[in-house]
């Protein structure tokens, strides 16, 4: 069984209650979801929370819409995911990131499937990045998430799930799946009010006529509007990781 979990919390520090704010009338995360649901891939979707109080608007959500939620640990968020996946006894674990409205169930399906090509340990997009900010997809053996959950010890090992693994290319069999054009500087996750602003509009212009459309409708839409790209182009990709490197010196330090 694949088991895709969708990671998403409600207290985002530089954009509160990110997940839940209404894109054309219905939450960002709902989007993601309905988005992700086109997977020929994957078996199981499960949103991954908090047990924070925080996160009792998330859980409210995913109950309203008949979608299957598991709340675990707020910062070690590699418990979260294994004790999840402890419940559904996946084969591969598929990490997604609520913060991704953009995500591309075509990409994801890639991803998988070059993962069970290769036979993997663990694959993703991400190792060098080519595709936009926004649409990264990571699978892993289940058994390899245990053996990250039982030996991480950083806090960035542990809020940032596959860390462990994927910083070890000696210990495991590494995939990565690139797109034919590096892609990477585009940015399609929603972390600022800019991010979002650029979201919406992008969905503004083509929800309406195309709920299932796909990067290459963004693609094609930011040729026609390049401007567009500017909104948000100020941001670094993965932020939040080099603040958890950070900590890791802290942490050290205090050994």
């Amino acid at each position: 069984m694949i088991l895709a979990l969708l990671q998403a919390r409600y207290s985002s520090s530089r954009l509160p209650g990110k997940v839940l704010k209404p894109i054309l009338g219905k939450p960002m995360l709902l989007h993601q979801i309905e988005r992700l649901s086109n997977s020929k891939m994957i078996d199981k979707l499960v949103v991954a929370t908090s047990n924070n109080i925080s996160d009792d608007a998330i859980e409210k959500m995913c109950t309203d819409n008949n979608i299957e939620i598991f709340r675990g640990d707020l910062e070690n968020v590699l418990d979260r995911f294994y004790q999840c996946a402890k419940l559904y006894n996946p084969d591969y674990v598929v990490r997604l990131t609520g913060d991704c409205p953009l995500a591309d169930w075509q990409v994801v399906d890639q991803v998988i499937q070059c993962h069970l090509d290769g036979n993997n340990d663990y694959t993703s997009n991400c190792f060098p990045p080519t595709y936009p900010d926004g649409l990264d997809v990571e699978v892993v053996k289940r058994e390899v998430l245990e053996e990250a959950w039982k030996k991480a010890v950083l806090p960035s090992e542990k809020e940032h799930v596959t860390y462990y693994i994927n910083q070890r290319p000696n210990d495991f069999q590494i995939g990565n799946f690139e797109h034919s054009q590096d892609l990477s500087e585009l940015r399609w996750t929603v972390d600022e009010p800019e991010d979002f602003f650029f979201v919406d509009k992008v969905y503004q212009d083509l929800y309406e006529s195309n709920p299932l459309f796909t990067m290459y409708d963004v693609l094609n839409l930011l040729k026609e509007y390049p401007e567009m790209t500017q909104i948000n182009d100020k941001f670094n990709r993965n932020e939040g990781l080099i603040k958890a490197i950070d900590m890791d010196d802290k942490f050290l330090k205090n050994v």
